[in-house]
């Protein structure tokens, strides 16, 4: 990486401010925010299972990066693409900075895994075991337990020439077999690891079960493919087993839809999904005592070159180790957090009148989701209500908001739903409920051609005495009430006539014409988004010249865009200060001399995973301040549906500032500093400094404003 020195040396006037020495590259950015989660995993303050979660984090997030992020790249290489973005690298040398970066962080994650959490996990009498460790009635009762459970399930796979190398599938788990047969001809085989059992198999659970021997302590589990190791002989009978070795594939799971030439966007969808089963090979993970011979054969048939092979020191897969962290032992995990009801809507059961009177904002999960669920009941069962119009992107499964709709529809009143087909891997989930909503008779919608509606939308019409009204709910977040207890998002519920105004004007574009729909409130991308932000950005640039108070607080998932990154750069050298709380991806440099040293970045990774969007605006003392679905990214600008909307309520934005704000910036536990070379400086308490974890801080709060 190069260091502020050299880039303060290298950095002359005039300033270019698309030199790209001033930009950080997104795909090592991205590696950079894994690592802040492996970090977490490393933390022996976090508890011990707690630990293990991360590491299973750690483990899926690297799946979703090599199967979207570097399957992208392999594709441009392929390609010939010489364009680059505006860091300057091209897509072969990102690809090596990746594996560069990737490889050390492996050897963490395998340390980790095996020299500290399994260890202290034998402490509280939970032992992760090789089958070679286990004891002889153990061995037995799983060898029950293969004849029963897991023989009926396996299809080995011999390859020669009357048999071709099979197709493996994404992420699968395979064992690659050598083996004898009575001609003492040398054979390969393969078997696939059953994806529909458990990984990590209970010892102590299937002694009991097969054998009925009870240890009501000592929790033991060893990986299935062990089991199936020391049982092959089963399924070849007659042949001698020279040896077995577990590999992992990854495909390019990324769909390209052509829409313009898609005569029905949800059977086109299903279509790319299943044929993500056949995308190239982008990684193929071994363990490191395969013998050169199998991984030869196993380069040729998948396809794969040297750089595309990662030799771990461990069981593959670790994202399955979630099935570990769910292990029931309260000491090892974080004390439980019951999300609060706010005393303004537990105190009043009808939802309608508190919002006639009052905006209400909810910061999940420290504020329940179970409000705005209410909110879609209320609505559905309400005899005054005629119309509910939602967008739906990730909604998880067993849906509540989904199922009020559904009565909602049933109860005689007006429903129109947008389902975002092309939710990156909710593709399956949303056809589901996007089927189910159709046969209902609710009006389905996939949004519009060419882009992906990502806004987080809610608008009830109600008749009143006064005529009708508008209710709306805008968030940062999904109605997903699972990801709801897990992500900070914060939401808003309103009857503002011009937020009512602006969602009817919004959801007539999304099901509708009104391509020159004009908003009073949000800002919608892809038409004004960009345009908005550039123009506040400058307001503050006019203020710091003029003398007047000037500052910037964006708190956000990423920060790519290069056009409002220059941007960000000229403020900071009129003089703005400007405090960036980006979790995930960053692309801009702070702290270079003349140029961004009024910038700080720093990054929260904690217990809950931040997703706010929150855009605040000094405006020489007349704060503003916006919300919503939208990242700093060209995607969020130019090709996706967004909403950011403003908080317009007095003791709204005082919370807003006072609290989400400044307790996130004061944060000195869970806070990452980005420095000038791209890594990051993890915060500790000075000797003058209350330690702070405002993740800890919010969830007090909460409780104590019931």
């Amino acid at each position: 990486m190069t260091s502020m020195s050299e880039l303060e040396q290298q950095l002359s006037e005039p300033i270019d401010l698309r030199d790209p020495k001033l930009y950080l590259n997104r795909e090592l950015s991205i590696l950079e925010f894994n690592y802040r989660v492996l970090e977490e995993a490393l933390d022996p303050n976090n508890p011990l299972l707690e630990r293990v979660k991360f590491l299973a984090i750690f483990a899926n997030n690297l799946d979703e990066f090599f199967m979207i992020r570097v399957s992208g790249l392999r594709e441009q290489v392929a390609a010939g693409v010489v364009e680059t973005p505006a860091d300057g690298l091209t897509p072969a040398q990102q690809l090596a900075a990746i594996r560069k970066r990737l490889l050390p962080m492996l050897d963490a994650q395998y340390r980790c895994f095996h020299d500290d959490v399994i260890p202290k996990l034998r402490d509280y009498e939970v032992l992760v075991s090789s089958y070679s460790e286990l004891k002889d009635d153990y061995k037995e009762a799983l060898q029950l337990y293969f004849e029963n459970e897991i023989f009926p399930v396996l299809t080995p796979l011999a390859v020669d020439p009357g048999r071709p190398f099979p197709h493996i599938s994404n992420l699968s788990l395979n064992l690659a077999i050598f083996l004898v047969d009575q001609n003492q001809q040398r054979r390969f085989a393969r078997v696939k690891v059953p994806p529909a059992l458990p990984r990590l198999i209970p010892v102590h659970e299937i002694a009991t079960k097969f054998l009925g021997k009870k240890n009501a302590k000592t929790r033991q589990f060893v990986f299935l493919e062990e089991i199936i190791a020391a049982n092959l002989e089963t399924l070849f009978p007659g042949m001698k087993i020279l040896e077995s070795h577990p590999f992992r594939v990854t495909r390019n799971a990324d769909m390209e839809i052509e829409e313009d030439e898609a005569s029905d966007l949800l059977e086109t969808i299903e279509a790319g999904v299943r044929q993500r089963r056949f995308g190239r090979v982008i990684r193929l993970e071994i363990q490191e005592d395969m013998p050169q011979s199998l991984l030869d054969l196993l380069k040729i048939h998948l396809n794969v070159e040297r750089s595309d092979i990662y030799q771990v020191q461990g069981p593959l897969g670790l994202s399955q180790l979630f099935e570990l962290a769910a292990v029931e032992i309260s000491d090892l995990k974080f004390t439980p957090y019951v999300p609060q009801i706010p005393a303004i809507l537990s105190q009043n059961e009808d939802i309608f009148e508190v919002l006639r009177h009052q905006d209400v904002m909810l910061y999940h999960p420290y504020d329940s989701f179970l409000p705005v669920i209410q909110f879609f009941r209320a609505a559905a069962h309400d005899p005054q209500v005629l119309a509910i119009k939602t967008t739906l992107y990730r909604v998880g499964n067993n849906s509540p908001i989904v199922n009020a709709l559904l009565e909602a529809q049933e109860n005689g009143k007006q429903v129109a739903v947008l389902v975002e087909l092309k939710a990156r891997f909710d593709e399956e989930n949303n056809i589901v409920w996007a089927r189910k909503l159709e046969a209902q008779g609710v009006h389905v919608v996939y949004g519009l051609v060419g882009l992906k509606t990502h806004c987080k939308v809610a608008l009830v019409v109600r008749k009143e005495a006064d005529g009708l009204r508008r209710y709306v709910h805008l968030s940062t977040g999904n109605y997903n009430a699972t990801t709801a207890r897990i992500y900070t998002d914060v939401g808003l519920l309103s009857s503002r006539p011009d937020l009512g105004t602006d969602a009817s004007e919004l959801f007539n574009r999304l099901t509708g014409y009104a391509p020159a729909a004009n908003y009073r409130q949000l800002w919608v991308a892809p038409e004004f988004l960009r345009q908005r932000f550039d123009d506040l950005i400058c307001r503050e640039i006019e203020h710091a010249r003029a003398g007047r108070a000037a500052r910037l607080i964006f708190k956000m998932n990423a920060l790519v865009d290069a056009r409002l990154i220059r941007r960000l750069y000229e403020a900071a050298m009129a003089g703005v200060k400007i405090d960036l709380s980006v979790r995930g991806i960053c692309c801009l440099r702070p702290g270079i001399a003349g140029i961004s040293e009024n910038i700080r970045v720093t990054s929260v990774v904690g217990r809950y995973l931040e997703h706010p969007r929150i855009y605040y605006f000094e405006n020489a003392g007349q704060p503003e301040i916006f919300m919503g679905s939208a990242d700093v990214m060209p995607r969020n600008l130019d090709r996706r549906v967004e909403t950011i909307f403003p908080i317009e309520d007095e003791s709204l934005k005082t919370r807003v500032i006072n609290e989400i704000l400044n307790i996130s910036l004061m944060d000195n536990i869970k806070t990452r500093e980005l420095q000038s070379d791209g890594s990051y400086k993890r915060l500790y308490p000075r000797d003058s400094e209350a330690p702070m974890d405002s993740q800890a801080w919010f969830m007090d709060r909460a409780r104590t404003n019931v």
